[in-house]
Formats: C-alpha cells, structure tokens, sequence
C-alpha cells in the first residue's frame, strides 16, 4: 500500500529549495560538457561544484530588486563561487535552465506516479483473483443486465489502469527532452554539442527544435495523461459509490473503529474517499486544459505559461500521486457484500435470465419477434408485480408448449454465464 511517505517524495519536488537545487544542477551540467570541451579548466570545474549553493532566502531577497527568479537565482550562485563564476550560464538564456530543470521535474514525478501504478494494479490484480467466481449482476444504463461477476469487473479497472500508465509512460518519454540552445533558439553563443552532452549528463534527449522554449504541447499532453488517470479512477470511483447505495449494498468502503458518516445521523456509513477522488478528478482536468492553453504563445516565446505551470504542475501530479494512494486503499479494504451480489442477480424471480429464454424458444422453431414477445410480457409482469419470472414462465401455456419444465429451469443456470472468464482472465495473467 502506499503511504504518506510518497506523497511527502512528490512534494519535496515541488518545493522551492528543489527548483532551484534543480536549476544547479543543470547549470552544473553544462559547466561539465564546457570542461569537457576544453572551455572551463578542470580547476575551475572544481571549484565551482564545490562551491556552488543558494539561499532561498537570499534569492527571494535579489528578487525583490531585480524582479527575475532566474537573475536572483544566478547572483546568488555567483556570490558563494566567486571569480570563477564567470564560466556559469554561458550563452545560455532563462528557459534553457527553467525548461529543462521542469524536465528533470516532470521525470521525478513520474517515476513516483509509475510507482503507483504499480502498486494500484497489484492490488487490483488481488482482488480480481478473490472474487473471480463472486457472482453478481451486470448493468447498462443502470439497470440490470445479465449476471457476471464481480472479479471480471475487477479485470476492467485493470484494464483501465494497464491502459493509461502506457499512455502516460510514452507521454513520459516524450517529456524526456532538454534545451541549452540560447535565445531564441539558434545557438548564437553555445554549440549545439553542449546542449547534447548536457542533456547526456542529465539523462535527457536533446530537443529536435526549441524557439527558447520547449513547445508546450509536449507538457499538455504530459498533464493530459495524468487527467486520464485521474478519470479513470474517477471511473473506478463512481462505481463503487454507486454500489455501496443503500439499496444495492453490494460493496460497503471500510469504515474504521470510531468513524462516523453523519453529524446528524449515526446510521450512515458513507462512500467518502470515492466522492473525494470524484472530486479531485475535476481539478486534474482542469489544470490539463490550462496546460492546452499554454501551447499558444506569442512568437518564439512569451511567459504566458509559466505562471500557469507554476501551479498544475505540482498540483496535478501530487493530486494523482494523493487518488492513486487512496483508491489503493479503498480497493485493498473493499468489504464485498457476496450475498446482496447474489440476492441483486435474482431478483424478480430471475429476469436478467431472459436473453437465455427467448433463445431456447427460438431453438424450437419460434420466429425471434414471437419469442420476444411472450418472454418480454413474462418479465415485466414478473418486474412491476414484484412476482417471479421462472414462475410466470412455468405457468405460461405458449411456453410449455415448446420448452419442458427441465428446460424452462437449465435457462436459470447462472454457471452457463461463467464458462468463458478463464479465458478473460488469462489476458490479464491473473
């Protein structure tokens, strides 16, 4: 299960001192690849990575005068290196440090977020074993369907969630790219070889184009990825509210010794964490469109997007780190109510059994439009009589006159409905 301990993992990324000890290390990396070009002596390689700090404190004290994070950030650095700070951020401009710090950034995140999933998908894959044979009753458009079970819904989530950690690793390692290309992007006082050692160094792939900035689809298509996930388990979320109605009661979320679902009514036990990630769903897709508004900038670049990314970044991957957490532990202490699944299934004297009906009818010999007729007037009067449809259709002449009893009752065999989940689950490796 995951714990407080990622989400505190994700955050740290995020905060302050990260970014700028982030920037340093790009700045550091490019330091590096200048040395090994024969530009910045190894001597001076030296003491620069010794001595080479900040102050959040002293940045945000430059900043109040110069008005520019990246300037405030720098003069800070050059402070505590001295004289052979003259070697740091040659030829560079701002976004080639912002860029592909936000790079590094959006890695970390990740790797955290794969983590995740992971977990998310173990515990799933547990709980798809346990309740492969648990009976319960399909629905469309709400309403009851045919039987399945409720291990095979559980395979869907899983589905859901294979699906979308591929898309978000390939979004990932889209995302994997950096820039040291000067401004606007045409290497005017850097060498192209820089940005490609650089990026060597920092486990990058050198952008194919950058116009001082790196375009920003491939950061919405990042946080795009991440609005999925978090639909997806608000997907996964929905249902499970939805089951845990009064009235359906087929999966309770577990309710810890001493909580309470009401101030005014200690009956009720509620579906918390599942409105909670419906919730925070909403907030991820909206901070993905912010991130398809970003694309647009003026020329070959504005700051438009940086005061935006300044908050869907963080938000949206320590949200989706927060709902991957919760619904692993929702999912984990799901109590599955096995009797109300089974009791759900059968009502009306069993239904949801018709489609079996009207095909052994049509095995005799009864055109479909003939067999649909009776076996649709027998399970509606069996629904709004709160009566039995097995029993209607033991009493109903036209189908005695084709079906024997023993033939009306193999209809109702729900383990017909189940011959084929092996071979569901072994596209799963379950």
């Amino acid at each position: 299960m995951i714990d407080r301990y990622s989400r505190e993992e994700m955050k740290k990324i995020w905060e302050l001192n990260s970014k700028f000890r982030y920037y340093l290390d790009v700045e550091l990396a490019v330091c590096k690849s200048y040395n090994q070009m024969g530009q910045i002596p190894d001597s001076a390689l030296l003491e620069i990575i010794e001595k080479a700090d900040f102050s959040v404190e002293r940045i945000d004290e430059i900043e109040r005068e110069v008005h520019h994070d990246v300037i405030a950030f720098l003069t800070n650095v050059n402070e505590n290196v001295g004289e052979n700070s003259r070697y740091i951020h040659m030829g560079m401009t701002s976004s080639d440090v912002i860029d592909t710090a936000l790079a590094l950034q959006m890695q970390d995140a990740g790797k955290i977020i794969l983590k995740d999933l992971d977990i998310l998908l173990e515990t799933l894959k547990e709980k798809a074993k346990e309740h492969k044979e648990t009976i319960c009753i399909g629905r469309s458009h709400g309403i009851h369907a045919e039987p399945m079970t409720f291990g095979v819904k559980v395979c869907g989530w899983i589905d859901l969630i294979e699906r979308n950690k591929r898309n978000f690793e390939k979004a990932l390692e889209e995302a994997r790219i950096g820039q040291i290309s000067g401004p606007v992007g045409t290497y005017s006082n850097i060498n192209p070889e820089i940005e490609k050692q650089t990026c060597d160094i920092l486990g990058l792939k050198p952008a194919k184009f950058s116009t001082q900035v790196i375009a920003r689809d491939i950061h919405a298509q990042y946080l795009q990825s991440l609005a999925l996930i978090a639909s997806v388990v608000e997907q996964i979320a929905i249902e499970l509210r939805h089951l845990q109605r009064t009235e359906v009661l087929e999966v309770e979320e577990g309710f810890a010794k001493g909580q309470k679902g009401s101030s005014a009514m200690p009956h009720k036990k509620n579906p918390i964490s599942g409105e909670n990630l419906s919730g925070l769903a909403r907030i991820v897709r909206s901070n993905s469109l912010a991130s398809m508004e970003n694309i647009a900038l003026w020329h070959e670049r504005d700051i438009s997007h940086s005061s935006a990314e300044r908050i869907i970044f963080p938000d949206s991957t320590i949200l989706v780190d927060y709902m991957l957490s919760r619904l692993e532990k929702t999912i984990k202490n799901l109590v599955v109510h096995k009797d109300n699944m089974l009791k759900n299934t059968n009502l009306f004297g069993g239904i949801v059994f018709s489609q079996k009906v009207l095909l052994k009818l049509c095995s005799k010999g009864m055109l479909r439009e003939d067999a649909y007729k009776i076996v649709q007037t027998n399970a509606l009067d069996a629904f709004n009589n709160h009566g039995s449809f097995i029993e209607n259709l033991l009493k109903d002449e036209e189908v005695l006159a084709l079906l024997t009893t023993d033939e009306i009752i193999e209809c109702f065999n729900i383990e017909d409905y189940l011959k084929n989940i092996d071979s569901i689950y072994k596209r799963f490796e379950i």
